[in-house]
């Protein structure tokens, strides 16, 4: 999936003749208005009235088009961004959009020509922030380094007002910026909306009797077959009902698939939010009386962070979706452990922490596998030692990439299985593999699959190689969960620990390494050393159901939680470090 991309708003420069420039004018800032706060109905009415004065308004075109990408019409959307790029070919907005539009669709070597034209005729920082994820996904690495080597080189000498609009904040924890950079892209991020979002009124929260249910709200996109999905599906059900009230507010596509019906069975509420402005949204969360509002989305793509701007409930929490901290103001706490933020790590974060005393991470309860299919049908090689590394191609970065192929150098016998999905990324890695001396029938693509059958092929691998700047999360779990054991590298932040965080719960801590050697060499003695691995596995399957995917024990220890977050506002006092049993 890209990385959060920044659409383009903008007028046309087109001549309007006199009369109607004005009145055509007003239209079109009332429909980029809705638009901003993410009144997509609204915006698509507005903007149509204006085509159907101006059928060739380049500009209505361009927005509309991107406004039907949003509401999940992309086909017709992409045909009416290329209709104002023909009619305008100067305007810098229009070919934006467009190439926004092509990378949501696949096309990232036509949406980069198209992104690259609009930076190229109106260089500004916003238009980079829409350039990086498409190089991210196509694994173009030089492109990052020159970015970032200009990045820091701005940063050195100049405030974050001055450079951080070039990349999103959920952009910055992808690239090795540290600590305080990704903070300082959060925290400009999250002023803009802070100013365009002010808070409601507090009056509008529901008044509420002292002593009742702690009304918890979970706000998110991924309300269906979606990885976070994955990881919380159980918990809704595994909250305390005598306690805790549970409500979903969902903003993304309607699902009446299997995780999308467990969720809205296990919520005493189920809110569809999708078609109501930022503003609309948090006043129905505040008029609903909600306790504490959990944003399971935060920056990554299709979020809506602006909604906790407008402090639609007395406690705001930023967990699970985001690995990283939203910036000042928009959360107070972030739930995290011990190991996914050691002493020090609290810097990276505008919100208070929430240690939990095992993993951060939710997990469903373990449950039976589909039979894996034999090797052969899966096209690996029947006897060779697989590695395995199933996050998303855009999280390869050059020193983990260094790693793998020392790797594969040293265990000839071995194949790495990446996912596959991504043809632009995969050619080029093919061909940085066969430069480093590994032939390219050495790295295999696995193509998309249902989950439970991803699940099931992935037993066959011996090894999971987590990458190193930009961890798996769900993939590394679902590693644990295949009883695969996870080899990872942590950096410093808190999106590189969250492999240390999982295997440490899953009882592997001894394969959380500390640099680039030590993660090599362990590697290869693994795949040199079967009675080794077996061990791991079976303490793997020893430990992994009684902790990791206890979704009954993690509630709770999330409950005392929010419970403490509860008491200290009832108290009157602020939000401050919560640390739950021997976190």
């Amino acid at each position: 999936m890209l990385t959060s991309l920044l659409k383009y708003l903008f007028r046309s420069r087109a001549p309007v003749p006199a009369s109607a420039e004005a009145s055509l004018g007003e239209a079109l800032d009332h429909a980029i208005a809705a638009w901003q706060q993410g009144d997509l109905p609204g915006a698509e009415t507005g903007l149509r009235a204006v085509l159907r004065d101006q059928p060739r308004h380049a500009a209505a075109l361009a927005n509309l088009g991107m406004v039907l990408c949003e509401r999940q019409r992309h086909p017709e959307g992409l045909a009416m961004l290329r209709q104002a790029v023909l009619i305008d070919p100067r305007m810098a907005g229009a070919h934006c959009n467009l190439g926004i539009a092509l990378a949501q669709g696949g096309l990232l070597e036509e949406a980069r020509q198209h992104l690259e034209e609009a930076l190229r005729l109106e260089p500004r920082d916003g238009l980079y922030a829409n350039l990086l994820p498409i190089w991210q996904q196509l694994c173009d690495w030089p492109a990052l380094e020159r970015f970032v080597s200009e990045l820091r080189a701005l940063a050195a000498q100049s405030p974050a007002a001055a450079w951080a609009a070039r990349l999103s904040p959920y952009a910055a924890t992808l690239l090795p910026l540290g600590r305080a950079m990704n903070r300082a892209v959060a925290d400009f991020h999250a002023a803009r909306m802070r100013a365009a979002h002010p808070p409601l009124d507090p009056s509008l929260r529901a008044s509420r009797p002292a002593g009742g249910k702690l009304r918890i709200g979970y706000l998110s996109a991924d309300f269906h077959d979606h990885a976070t999905a994955h990881l919380a599906v159980g918990l809704f059900a595994a909250h305390d009902k005598s306690l805790f009230e549970v409500t979903g507010y969902s903003y993304g596509p309607f699902d009446d698939g299997e995780y999308r019906r467990r969720i809205v069975a296990g919520c005493d509420a189920f809110v569809d939010v999708s078609r109501l402005s930022f503003r609309a949204a948090a006043r129905r969360i505040a008029e609903d009386g909600i306790d504490i509002l959990v944003d399971l989305k935060g920056h990554t793509g299709g979020g809506r962070p602006e909604i906790l701007a407008y402090r639609p409930a007395p406690i705001l929490v930023n967990f699970l979706g985001c690995p990283g901290t939203l910036g000042e103001g928009l959360a107070d706490y972030f739930i995290t452990d011990p190991v996914a933020t050691p002493v020090g790590g609290e810097a990276e974060f505008s919100e208070q922490l929430v240690y939990l005393p095992a993993s951060y991470q939710v997990n469903d309860a373990l449950y039976a596998l589909p039979n894996s299919p034999e090797r052969a049908a899966l096209g690996l090689p029947e006897t060779a030692f697989v590695y395995c590394c199933f996050n998303q191609l855009y999280k390869i970065e050059p020193e983990i990439f260094s790693a793998w192929t020392r790797i594969l150098r040293e265990v000839p016998d071995a194949v790495l299985w990446l996912l596959g999905g991504n043809a632009y990324a995969e050619a080029r890695l093919r061909r940085g593999f066969e430069a480093a001396g590994v032939g390219r029938e050495r790295v295999l693509f696995a193509p998309g699959k249902p989950r439970n059958e991803h699940l099931a092929r992935m037993r066959h691998a011996g090894l999971f190689l987590d990458t190193h700047y930009v961890n798996a999360h769900t993939s590394a779990s679902d590693a644990l969960r295949a009883g695969v054991p996870l080899l990872t590298w942590p950096a410093e932040h808190f999106a590189s620990r969250v492999g240390a965080s999982l295997a440490t719960g899953a009882g592997l801590a001894e394969l959380v390494v500390a640099d680039a050697d030590a993660y090599v060499d362990l590697a290869v003695r693994l795949a040199r050393e079967p009675h080794r691995l077996a061990a791991l596995r079976a303490k793997l399957d020893e430990r992994a159901g009684t902790t990791l995917f206890n979704t009954q024990a993690y509630a709770r220890n999330l409950e005392q939680a929010y419970d403490a977050m509860r008491q200290r506002h009832r108290q009157g006092l602020p939000p401050a470090v919560i640390r739950i049993g021997t976190a």
